[in-house]
């Protein structure tokens, strides 16, 4: 059976380091490094939709396995290159997750989508099992049939400050802010979890084009 594709995101707020040396060094250098590594699926870049000095990188993989691969290992961790090792010194890390991807479980993100919504917390042991629920029986469901929402997949973290990740792809970042999508969460059954949410990092973005 195959095993469910994993994700890895990594996120900074570059402020401290130059906006055009930043975007070199993801788009020349480390984004092509990962593309071209076996496993990677794709590399998708993201600014914050309010705040462009936030940066969130996502990548797609065949299985988290493929981090702990000698062909991951040789341009991460400890193996960074120079130029990598100089930007990230620069910025404030945000977020760094490595997920396993829970629901659907083998669905990659769109290429063509214009915003996209992250939402990572974690919930307390005694209300995962019913938070589960209303995450897979009613919340999302009742977000993929806004229009706007292109696709909504959920992911479970092992370690790391998060438990819990859940990404939406969506044609513009204001999709959010829609009524339709707040009458999708404006549920008695949402107005009973959101008390146990904690640690909640809610990030809407838009996607990253290099400018000429």
């Amino acid at each position: 059976m195959a095993k469910p594709y994993g994700l890895l995101v990594a996120g900074f707020n570059y402020s401290n380091a130059a906006e055009g040396e930043f975007n070199d060094w993801y788009d020349t250098e480390h984004v092509p490094e990962r593309e071209r590594t076996r496993g990677f699926i794709n590399a998708q870049r993201w600014l914050g939709a309010d705040d462009r000095k936030i940066s969130i990188a996502t990548y797609d993989l065949k299985s988290l396995d493929v981090l702990q691969s000698p062909a991951y290992r040789a341009i991460g961790g400890a193996n960074l290159s120079p130029w990598s090792k100089r930007m990230t010194g620069k910025c404030e890390r945000i977020c760094r997750f490595e997920a396993e991807q829970t629901l659907p479980g083998r669905q990659a993100g769109p290429a063509d989508a214009g915003g996209m919504m992250m939402f990572a917390m974690n919930v307390p042991a005694e209300v995962e099992a019913e938070y589960n629920a209303w995450y897979n029986d009613e919340h999302m469901p009742a977000l993929l049939t806004v229009p706007g929402c292109l696709s909504a997949r959920r992911f479970y973290m092992v370690g790391g400050t998060h438990r819990y990740l859940a990404v939406f792809h969506l044609t513009a970042p204001e999709v959010p802010a829609s009524d339709a999508w707040k009458q999708a969460v404006g549920t008695p059954w949402t107005a009973k979890m959101r008390p146990h949410f904690r640690d909640p990092l809610r990030l809407v973005l838009r996607r990253y084009t290099r400018r000429a």
